[in-house]
C-alpha cells in the first residue's frame, strides 16, 4: 500500500483509508457480526491499511468500541482518527440533541474516546461539525490543550468552510480536513482545496464513493431498506438516482477501458487530484475492502482526467445531499 502525507504535520497515513462508521451506525441494521468486522479491520491492515475513522457519535459509542477493540493489538501500526461536536441522546439512543464543541465538552469526549478507543493518545482529533455558539479561537485552544498533554497528537476539522479553517489553524495547525468529495459532490474545488493547499492541510473526503452510488450496484429500481439513513437524503430519491445514472455510466466507461471497476476510478479519480488527498470509503465486506485498496494501483493518464473532466460537465447532478436542516451543519 502507498503512503500519503496528510499536508505538512508529518501525518503519514496509507494513501486508501477505511471508514467504519457503517459498521455499526447509520446503514440499516441487523448491522454485521461484531467479530467479523473485527476481522475486517484487522485484515485491512494485514493489506497495508494503516488509517481507520470513527466518532463518538457513530452509536453513540459502539463503534469506537469496536474500533478499540479491532485495533489494540496493532495500535502502534496505526493513525486512528475520532470526533467531537455533539451532545448526544441522553438515553444512549442513536442521534443527537445539536451541537456542543465547549472546550469542557471537548475534554470530556477526549478522556471518554481515548477509554473506548484503548489507547493512550488520539492520532487525529476531528471538530465533526462547526458548532456556531463557540469561537473557532475557543476549539483550537482546548485541542492544543490536549496536544500539549499528549492525550491527542494531531488537530482536525469536518466540513468547515474556509475562513474557519483560517482561523483555527492561525491558534493550532490543522493537520487535516474531513468532507464529503467525489465525483458527484465537487463543492469543495471551489474554495475548499485551494485553502487547503495554501495552509498546508491535508483532505480526508468522506463518502468518496457517493455512498455505494457510484460503485454501479444501485439503480433507481433499488429498494433502499428500511432504517437505512440513505432513504432521508434527496439525492437518494428514485427520480435523483435516475438522473444521476449518468455519473455511473462515466464511471463504468472509464473502468472498462482500465480494466478496472466504477467504484476504483472514482477512488483513482481522487487520489489523483492532489498527493495529499487521503479518501476513506467504509465497507463491511473484504472483498469490497480488497477492490477499494485495489484503485490505488489504477493510474490515470493526463488524458484520462481530460476525458472524465469533460464528461462530467455535461453532467447535472441532481438532488441534494442532506436535507435543509443537516446541510445547514456544514460549511460554516
Amino acid at each position: 500500500m502507498q503512503k500519503r502525507k496528510l499536508g505538512k504535520r508529518n501525518l503519514e497515513v496509507s494513501a486508501i483509508g477505511l471508514g467504519c462508521m457503517g459498521m455499526s451506525f447509520s446503514y440499516a441494521p441487523p448491522f454485521p457480526d461484531k467479530g467479523e468486522m473485527i476481522a475486517l479491520m484487522r485484515a485491512a491492515v494485514d493489506r497495508g491499511v494503516t488509517f481507520f475513522d470513527t466518532a463518538e457519535v457513530y452509536g453513540p459509542f459502539t463503534n469506537e468500541e469496536l474500533v478499540g477493540e479491532a485495533l489494540e493489538p496493532v495500535r502502534d501500526h496505526v493513525v486512528i482518527a475520532t470526533k467531537f461536536g455533539f451532545n448526544l441522546n441522553q438515553d444512549g439512543s442513536p442521534g443527537w440533541q445539536g451541537l456542543n464543541s465547549r472546550p469542557e465538552r471537548i475534554r470530556q469526549v477526549a478522556d471518554a474516546s481515548l477509554k473506548r478507543l484503548r489507547t493512550g493518545v488520539i492520532d487525529l482529533f476531528y471538530q465533526h461539525r462547526v458548532d456556531p455558539d463557540v469561537p473557532i479561537e475557543d476549539v483550537a485552544g482546548a485541542v492544543k490543550e490536549l496536544i500539549r498533554e499528549g492525550k491527542v497528537k494531531h488537530f482536525g476539522l469536518s466540513e468547515a468552510g474556509a475562513q474557519t479553517i483560517r482561523r483555527a489553524h492561525a491558534v493550532q495547525p490543522v493537520a487535516a480536513l474531513q468532507s464529503e468529495y467525489s465525483l458527484w459532490w465537487r463543492r469543495p474545488e471551489v474554495e475548499i482545496i485551494p485553502t487547503l493547499e495554501e495552509l498546508g492541510i491535508g483532505f480526508v473526503p468522506y463518502s468518496p464513493l457517493g455512498k455505494g452510488f457510484l460503485t454501479g450496484k444501485m439503480d433507481e429500481t433499488t429498494e433502499i431498506a428500511r432504517g437505512d439513513f440513505r432513504n432521508t437524503l434527496p439525492r437518494f430519491t428514485p427520480e435523483a438516482r435516475k438522473a444521476n445514472q449518468a455519473v455511473v455510466d462515466l464511471l463504468t466507461r472509464i473502468a472498462k477501458e482500465k480494466g478496472a471497476t466504477p467504484a476504483q476510478i472514482a477512488l483513482a479519480w481522487l487520489l489523483a487530484q492532489k498527493p495529499w488527498i487521503v479518501p476513506i470509503p467504509g465497507t463491511t465486506k473484504l472483498h469490497r475492502l480488497e477492490e477499494n485498496i485495489g484503485a490505488v494501483n489504477v493510474q490515470l493518464t493526463t488524458d484520462d482526467l481530460r476525458e472524465i473532466e469533460e464528461a462530467a460537465s455535461h453532467i447535472d447532478v441532481q438532488g441534494d445531499r442532506y436535507p435543509e436542516h443537516i446541510e445547514a451543519m456544514t460549511n460554516r
